[in-house]
């Protein structure tokens, strides 16, 4: 079995007296091969599973540009590995190849339809009904979709350490690494670039079949693979979004105007930043902006029209536990610390801890006491001011900051 961590970055690996792997296998071969990995894939539940070469110099000039405008916010690891996140041989020496892939994360109980069936989408539930309904109930906590769940690095790395483990078992030891959104990677421009969807105003990957709730992840190899074409010359990396056409909806969607232009995104103004990424005190104007969002932000999703095709996860690992697609604010804001760390094992939410975690909720119950008269009933709003008021007079400076805030309102 092979070591995830090791160095695959040394020259090819041979086994006895044989030579390296890329020799023992002519076009044919290798050609079967990328066709195995991609039923191997299907196997795993990847939704789908492209290849690409290596080449990101396209993307060069916009991620410097984005950097040094300082887009990026407080996440110093986006500039820290400077252009390796565009030159995966830099990042991964010896990679000749980049295999990725995408799965669906829509819990089965959103009513999405499975990937397999042939239905047409318009007769399943409508699962951005219901997301926009908890949206408009100002005491709900909203927490966005693909962390609901099981944390998706594990699942997703487990998955892709098999394939990879799959594709030894082949062809004999080669060099390789896996990749979750763990490591400088540019994700979408190798997964459009392996014809598995094209990237949308929002930044995001769009695929025509799937939308785009899915997760991403990639296995770079040393293999010399044949390469997978674009999804269509109007989705090649120098027009992207084409399938987009003059659709706009993303963009005017996004609370906070994060989506500064088509295909740009300032992450110091984007409500999974503020809620996720960022450690400190939320900017006071984009306070009231957030609304009930504790956890990251679907918004741009919501509106897509491409996500009237969103597929069900493949997996049981994205089914909602802890009933965080129903929990109230003033539920979650009562949970103790180890109520947080218990529930939060497995979660990707754990990683932001229970000071951020608690200063997400007072800002979503400062703005339901904000809300209109109308949209929150005396009761609600008693309960979440005695919430507030608990905690006062909390040991964090960051939890009392915000939770005056809250109380502004009352």
């Amino acid at each position: 079995m092979s070591d995830p961590h090791r160095d695959p970055h040394s020259p090819l690996e041979t086994t006895n007296d044989e030579a390296p792997v890329t020799r023992r296998h002519d076009d044919a071969q290798l050609a079967a091969l990328a066709s195995r990995i991609k039923d191997w894939g299907r196997e795993l539940g990847f939704g789908a599973v492209g290849i690409s070469d290596i080449d990101l110099s396209h993307a060069e000039a916009g991620l410097a540009a984005w950097l040094d405008a300082g887009c990026h916010g407080e996440m110093d690891y986006m500039a820290k590995h400077g252009m390796k996140r565009a030159r995966p041989a830099e990042l991964v020496a010896g990679t000749r190849r980049v295999i990725s892939v995408r799965m669906a994360y829509l819990p089965a109980s959103s009513g999405a339809r499975k990937g397999d069936e042939s239905a047409v989408a318009d007769v399943q539930h409508d699962w951005r009904l219901d997301e926009r309904a908890r949206l408009e109930d100002p005491a709900a906590a909203v927490v966005s979709i693909y962390a609901r769940g099981r944390d998706y690095h594990k699942v997703m790395r487990n998955r892709l350490q098999q394939l990879a483990e799959r594709i030894e078992a082949e062809i004999g030891p080669y060099g390789y690494r896996v990749f979750t959104d763990s490591a400088p990677v540019l994700e979408v421009e190798l997964a459009q670039k392996a014809g598995t969807g094209w990237r949308g105003k929002h930044t995001l990957l769009l695929q025509r079949d799937a939308g785009s709730l899915f997760f991403l992840g990639e296995i770079f190899v040393d293999v010399p693979l044949p390469t997978d074409a674009q999804t269509s010359p109007e989705s090649a990396p120098e027009t992207p979004g084409a399938h987009c056409g003059s659709c706009t909806r993303c963009i005017g969607a996004c609370p906070t105007g994060a989506i500064v232009a088509p295909y740009q995104v300032d992450a110091r103004r984007c409500i999974s930043y503020l809620t996720i990424e960022l450690k400190g005190s939320i900017p006071q104007d984009l306070r009231p902006l957030i609304g009930n969002r504790v956890y990251g932000c679907d918004d741009c999703q919501l509106v897509c029209p491409w996500n009237k095709f969103a597929q069900a996860a493949p997996v049981a690992d994205f089914d909602v536990r802890h009933g965080l697609d129903r929990a109230s604010l003033v539920e979650l804001f009562g949970w103790s610390a180890s109520d947080f760390d218990t529930r939060m094992q497995g979660s990707a939410i754990r990683r932001i801890g229970y000071e951020c975690w608690l200063r997400n909720l007072a800002v979503g119950m400062g703005n339901a006491l904000r809300a209109a008269r109308d949209t929150l009933s005396a009761d609600a709003r008693a309960a979440i001011v005695d919430a507030l008021r608990q905690r006062a007079d909390d040991p964090s400076p960051l939890v009392r900051e915000h939770v005056e805030w809250a109380l502004e309102a009352a």
